[in-house]
């Protein structure tokens, strides 16, 4: 491995030579295939927790009795998990693996508890504030644990309840800023503006107060729309330790994800990149194709029934709104980019070409 011009990144007891984390892009974007490709050139790779039984051998989507569906969902989603776990292992056997998993899925802790039952290095928790993810790792001492937060509230928030409850404060914070990242945001679209919400406010003053207030210097990684080692120098510059980074890394050739989807992303224009509203009440980012553009209008017609109720908060199941997402994101990743939602970054349409990661990763890294 070439000489980095960046310092490497510790998290817990795992120390990356690039400090990269890929993010995790569901469903079955950031699998096996990248997350091991990224581990392997010295990053941290990640793979989503998310829906990985959908698309398996052990779910049954026919069975009709719901909640046998969704039992057997659930079960699928955590015995493909350990099949992943264990596909990226045997890729990357010393390189540093992590999942991402979403408080919001129902099966969040379930996922949790699989993933450091394990081995994994590194569990990631998004998609609300993990109150309880020590607890789910209590037994296994050397797996990091790293919040997603976009605010210093939030890891406030964290940081309190963990010292409290567990003594314990989380071994690397991710700040992603809203109004430039992909999937779905941690903010309304009226919010993307506020200082509060902005890196450049965020970072400085997070690091500041992890140390003053909690006495410890946590990792903080910037993540939402780094795209360039000049990014990844500018957020370094403000003080965070590393960079997490999603979108990129689709148009490499190690993504898991159908090379249709790979193409559309390398098809798209900037302006292709849009809001869209999403079943858990928050906004997601996307690309333009005529889903997107039905889901923004509202005239997306609900054929399905729900798979299996995967979600604590979700307004098709509960009022038949919007759309489901498990079946809209597993369409995309399977090559189904018209019908699909293709989730993206503000630097969505950017991509030239599709690279392979270890490539990339230089590209990003070493010293020009």
């Amino acid at each position: 491995m070439s000489a980095t011009q960046f310092p490497p990144l510790q998290i817990g007891k795992h120390v990356a030579p690039r400090p990269i984390i890929q993010g995790g892009m569901g469903i079955r974007i950031s699998g096996a295939n990248l997350a091991a490709a990224v581990a392997e050139a010295g990053g941290i790779g990640t793979i989503s927790a998310v829906g990985l039984g959908l698309n398996s051998p052990y779910f049954d989507p026919e069975e009709r009795n719901f909640g046998r569906r969704r039992a057997n969902f659930f079960e699928a989603n955590r015995l493909a998990l350990i099949d992943e776990i264990k596909k990226a292992r045997e890729l990357s056997p010393t390189g540093i693996l992590a999942i991402n998993s979403m408080v919001a899925a129902q099966d969040h802790e379930t996922l949790v508890r699989t993933a450091a039952e394990q081995g994994i290095n590194l569990i990631i928790s998004g998609a609300g504030l993990p109150m309880h993810l020590p607890e789910a790792v209590a037994d296994y001492p050397d797996v990091a644990i790293a919040p997603i937060i976009s605010s210093v509230r939030a890891a406030r928030v964290i940081c309190r309840k963990w010292g409290r409850q567990y003594n314990r404060l989380p071994d690397a914070l991710i700040v992603e800023e809203p109004r430039s990242a992909g999937g779905h945001l941690g903010a309304k679209a009226e919010q993307f503006e506020v200082p509060e919400f902005l890196l450049p406010s965020v970072i400085p003053e997070l690091v500041a107060v992890l140390e003053r207030e909690f006495g410890a210097k946590i990792p903080v990684v910037a993540a939402g729309g780094i795209w360039s080692r000049e990014d990844i120098e500018r957020v370094l510059a403000l003080g965070a330790s590393g960079v997490q980074m999603g979108t990129r890394f689709i148009t490499t050739e190690e993504c898991d994800a159908d090379i249709r989807y790979k193409e559309f992303h390398l098809q798209a224009t900037p302006e292709d990149v849009m809001l869209v509203p999403s079943p858990v009440g928050l906004p997601g980012r996307a690309l333009r194709n005529p889903f997107v553009e039905k889901a923004i209008a509202g005239t997306l017609e609900p054929k399905n029934a729900c798979l299996a109720s995967c979600l604590h908060t979700c307004s098709y199941r509960d009022r038949g709104e919007n759309y489901c997402i498990l079946r809209a994101l597993d369409r995309a990743a399977r090559g189904d980019v018209e019908t699909g939602l293709v989730f993206a970054g503000e630097n969505g349409g950017s991509a030239e070409a599709i690279v392979p990661v270890a490539k990339l990763m230089a590209e990003l890294t070493e010293c020009p």
